[in-house]
């Protein structure tokens, strides 16, 4: 069997779906590699440490292997050259990408979307969506103290002390946690919302403060935040509007599978911060938490600086890829058996990942 890395083409997309290590663990076990020409130039990654693994090196993979292994969805142009009866491992967002996945299931092309990993405990080292949002909690934090123009942490200097930074969370998911976590490293004071009151006490154990703001929602599928009523939402804008205005940075990170993003800092709250104050919505994929968020820009509005990056893990290629790439391998490890692909569709993880098989869509 021959597993092949891609280089991704998707504008802006550093990382890749397996490093160095992860090909020399595949070649070990008996499996193949192939690796596209420059596939993890952009994380850092030359051709000859894959070489050194035992992977060779070719100008393509996506006609010949047998699982393709890629980080973000593939183009029209990629799934033509894509064999039909091989396998596609990817994020693929099936629950918002409905044409690629008939394409994918037109093509004859059995696809795992690594976004579908169930939340149960074996499936944790598969978790990609958990290790990259690790990475875009941190960024966001970093990007919040950049831009804002004060210092995070207290200082006491010989021209005065200066107060801590505030800095307010909005969700309190893997994104959320690591958010706080680095923001409480540089020394803001952090306090931090979400619906679900069982994330309390791990917003607490790293030392922020958890808002109770009488809003209280329930934990879905995943571990997930479901979406509240009107009037809980409305509730909701209203608190965060007032916490918001005392905070020097709101971090945003609140997402529904499936779903646009929950608006949570609404045009009056924006309006209703100190200039100067950052916002740092890390949902801007999915529209933003923020209604002044332009996604993919950095905008201004009535002083307050509100960034809409885009795909923050690409911006840390090398841990991301590491991180995303021992993901990729836990999967493999657990589809493959004596070197060959073996698909038990009892099984969960195979069944919850697995989106088009045998030229059908499974999940749409």
């Amino acid at each position: 069997m021959l597993v092949g890395v891609a280089k991704e083409t998707a504008a802006g997309e550093r990382r890749v779906a397996l490093v160095p290590d992860a090909v020399g663990r595949l070649a070990g076990s008996g499996v193949d590699v192939a690796v596209e020409k420059s596939a993890g130039a952009e994380a850092s990654f030359a051709d000859d440490a894959y070489e050194r693994e035992g992977a060779r090196i070719a100008d393509t993979v996506l006609p010949d292997a047998d699982v393709v292994c890629k980080v973000q969805a593939p183009s029209e142009e990629e799934i033509s050259r894509l064999r039909s009866g091989s396998t596609l491992i990817a994020f693929l967002q099936p629950l918002v990408n409905a044409e690629l996945v008939r394409a994918l299931a037109e093509r004859g092309v059995t696809s795992f979307s690594m976004d579908s990993i169930p939340r149960i405990t074996r499936a944790q080292p598969m978790d990609a969506l958990s290790s990259q949002s690790t990475v875009a909690g941190y960024k966001g934090a970093l990007l919040a103290a950049t831009h804002l123009g004060k210092f995070f942490p207290m200082l006491t200097t010989a021209a005065g002390t200066i107060a801590p930074a505030k800095v307010l969370v909005l969700g309190a998911g893997v994104a959320g946690l690591q958010a706080i976590a680095t923001a409480r490293r540089l020394g803001a004071v952090v306090s931090a919302f979400d619906v679900r009151p069982v994330v309390k006490e791990q917003v607490e154990s790293l030392g922020a403060t958890f808002l109770e703001l009488d809003v209280e929602g329930a934990e879905g599928v995943g571990g997930y935040a479901v979406a509240l009523s009107e009037d809980q939402h409305a509730r909701e804008q209203e608190l965060i509007a007032r916490h918001a205005q005392e905070s020097d940075a709101v971090i945003t990170t609140a997402l529904i599978p499936g779903r646009p993003a929950p608006l949570l800092v609404t045009d009056e709250a924006v309006q209703g911060m100190r200039s100067g104050s950052v916002i740092v919505d890390l949902a801007a994929e999915a529209g933003g938490n923020c209604a002044a968020t332009e996604p993919g820009k950095t905008v201004v509005r009535n002083g307050v600086i509100v960034i809409g990056e885009l795909n923050l893990p690409s911006t840390m290629p090398v841990h991301a890829s590491q991180m995303y790439s021992r993901n990729v391998l836990s999967l493999l490890s657990h589809l493959i058996s004596n070197g060959e692909l073996v698909l038990d569709f009892e099984d969960e993880i195979t069944r919850e990942t697995c989106v088009t098989h045998d030229g059908r869509v499974l999940k749409e």
